[in-house]
């Protein structure tokens, strides 16, 4: 079901500033925004990387801001690069992140402020940052990044599926307080593919080595899921799962949760042993 605000006109020239769009599925929806007309803002937290992405891009006029997604100061210094360099954004794409693993039992109070910092509270910082213009336009979209541990949490993710389930509710909240506003609000929610997100992976090695095969047996690509994901963005849709397996799974845990609890444990426990 498409949400109720409408894409803008073809002949407006769309602003769209993405986080983490140096790598993995920021860079590819940015690719997919700058095919079709829009003027992006890339957005990483390595200056080079997110030029290279700039840089790389089809079309004229795009530009790469380094910021810190997890502090304060770097991102009102984003806003006021931004505004100064373009006067705003029209869809913004929440996107940055990093990956922890490792049950409760284990796991530090460190780590929790950590991931909650950069992959919950680094959506609150820029929707906070960059809404304000979208409901003074009367248009805009808002997307956040989460993953499917955020509708569907599994052991031993802990500390990220806590802080990606937080990105879920924020998104829904936010969707009914945008109502009639003419912002849209999108909330991502792919599993796992091949991507650079354990590049940056703290916790667990068993856990780690349990995304990787979980990444090298998953039948989407990055150009799949980036394909479904602007698809769905493009048609305004709240919950996107991008990838392939996940729609029918969402089903099962919502129809059947009892069974999809059993289905959970015994797949863990069978990947943990091979």
């Amino acid at each position: 079901m498409a949400d109720d605000p409408t894409p803008p006109s073809p002949s407006l020239r769309e602003r769209v500033l993405i986080t983490g769009a140096g790598s993995g599925l920021g860079l590819a929806l940015a690719q997919r925004y700058a095919r079709d007309g829009a003027r992006l803002l890339c957005v990483d937290l390595d200056a080079e990387r997110a030029q290279a992405a700039a840089s790389g891009l089809p079309g004229e006029g795009h530009l790469a801001f380094q910021a810190d997604v997890g502090d304060d100061d770097s991102m009102t210094a984003l806003k006021a690069g931004v505004e100064a360099a373009v006067g705003g954004v029209d869809v913004l794409v929440n996107n940055a992140g990093i990956a922890s693993g490792g049950p409760l039992l284990g796991t530090g109070m460190a780590e929790w402020r950590r991931l909650i910092e950069v992959d919950l509270l680094s959506v609150v910082r820029g929707t906070l940052a960059f809404l304000p213009g979208m409901v003074e336009r009367g248009r805009g979209h808002v997307v956040s990044t989460a993953s499917f541990a955020g509708l569907a949490g599994a052991p031993g993710i802990m500390s990220y599926g806590v802080a990606k389930a937080g990105v879920v509710a924020f998104s829904e909240q936010l969707r009914a307080e945008m109502h009639g506003s003419g912002v849209a609000v999108s909330v991502l929610c792919p599993a796992f593919f091949r991507t650079r997100l354990l590049e940056n992976f703290h916790g667990d090695a068993k856990v780690r080595g349990l995304a990787e095969r979980m990444m090298d047996r998953s039948p989407d690509t990055l150009d799949s899921v980036a394909d479904a994901a602007y698809a769905a963005l493009q048609a305004r849709r709240f919950l996107v799962l991008p990838t392939r397996r996940e729609p029918m799974l969402w089903r099962l845990k919502r129809w059947f949760p009892e069974w999809y609890f059993r289905k959970l444990v015994e797949t863990a426990a069978t990947m943990r042993r091979a």
